[in-house]
């Protein structure tokens, strides 16, 4: 039996609370996941935590990860993860299965999985959240504009807050802005053209994690953003609206893969089910978090652009089996040429 150090200090914890004549925590087992920092690792240490305890009786144990330094640490464990479920954007999913870190996936150990449209589970994971990108602007500074064409227009373009590539949603959008202009998901030179001809005059140019801020200080009074953006800043007071663009809002989701040699693979399916369990999806849709749900027994609120989850299908999509060989040589475009 393979006895890892993550497994040693889980038993050694257990050993002691027994000693001192107290329930061990983990009396059914626990679960490691690898999750988002921020909201994401807040909202799940308040809402999936408590319930996979309560349902299963299981503890959750979170790694803080960003989607690349996931893959990154599972590929140097080589087959001994330190963390059971991975949680991934499009992209790193895709390098993901193609890096051989995730075990095969079996959708119907999922007792909520009938409530997800189909096709957001496969034989390498399960969709828990989706994401809705489009253009937010301040409605008492702006018109609201049309289509991701008119960010690079005035009165917009001298408003605007730009950033590049690092994150799904910011290589989605630019994608979108080329298309507007001749391009396609694996030609964005005619942004690159464009953006010559406007950088002058954009408002500000910042990395991903700083845009909601630089907005929220008035820096800039419009961006490409996602929808659990701008509910939190909406939130707080900000002035701010979505627009979904007339060629199309982008839709993308956020999958959860079983780690290959996970420790605890029966408690990952749990921990699963529970993300993606009606209770818990209904929290996570609550303010401050703003998740956009998957299950459908779930009400959507007003502030996001859609009646139903299926109306998500018909929003714009992208091949990332064909953006990531490109990605890495944009990012180094846009700092050398947009963010100098």
């Amino acid at each position: 039996m393979r006895l890892d150090r993550r497994r040693f200090l889980a038993g050694s914890a257990a050993l002691g609370a027994v000693g001192l004549g107290i329930r061990p925590a983990w009396a059914k087992g626990s679960v490691t996941a690898a999750v988002y920092p921020g909201s994401w690792e807040e909202a799940f240490r308040g809402i999936v935590a408590p319930a996979l305890d309560k349902a299963h009786g299981v503890q959750l144990e979170m790694q803080a990860l960003y989607a690349v330094d996931q893959i990154a640490k599972a590929r140097a464990a080589r087959g001994q993860p330190t963390f059971d479920v991975f949680v991934l954007d499009p992209g790193p999913r895709v390098s993901g299965i193609e890096a051989g870190v995730f075990d095969k996936f079996t959708p119907s150990k999922l007792t909520n999985l009938g409530a997800v449209p189909a096709g957001l589970a496969d034989e390498w994971g399960v969709t828990v959240a989706a994401q809705v990108v489009g253009i937010a602007y301040n409605p008492k500074k702006l018109p609201p504009p049309k289509d991701w064409d008119d960010l690079l227009k005035d009165p917009w373009v001298s408003r605007l807050g730009l950033t590049g590539f690092q994150t799904t949603f910011g290589t989605v959008s630019i994608i979108e802005i080329a298309r507007r202009f001749g391009g396609s998901e694996t030609n964005v030179d005619p942004f690159f053209v464009e953006m010559r001809k406007v950088l002058s005059k954009v408002a500000t140019i910042g990395t991903p994690q700083s845009m909601a801020g630089l907005y929220q200080q008035g820096q800039c009074d419009v961006l490409y953003t996602n929808t659990q953006t701008v509910s939190t800043l909406k939130g707080r007071g900000v002035d701010i609206e979505f627009v979904k663009p007339a060629s199309g809002a982008v839709a993308f989701f956020t999958t959860m893969h079983l780690a290959k040699g996970a420790a605890e693979p029966e408690n990952a399916y749990r921990y699963i089910d529970t993300v993606i369990g009606r209770d818990v999806q209904a929290a996570l849709i609550q303010p401050p978090w703003n998740f956009v749900p998957v299950n459908r027994e779930v009400a959507l609120g007003p502030e996001l652009p859609m009646k139903t989850l299926d109306e998500m299908a018909g929003f714009v999509r992208h091949d990332w089996t064909k953006i990531n060989p490109l990605r890495a040589g944009w990012i180094e475009r846009f700092n050398k040429e947009v963010a100098k």
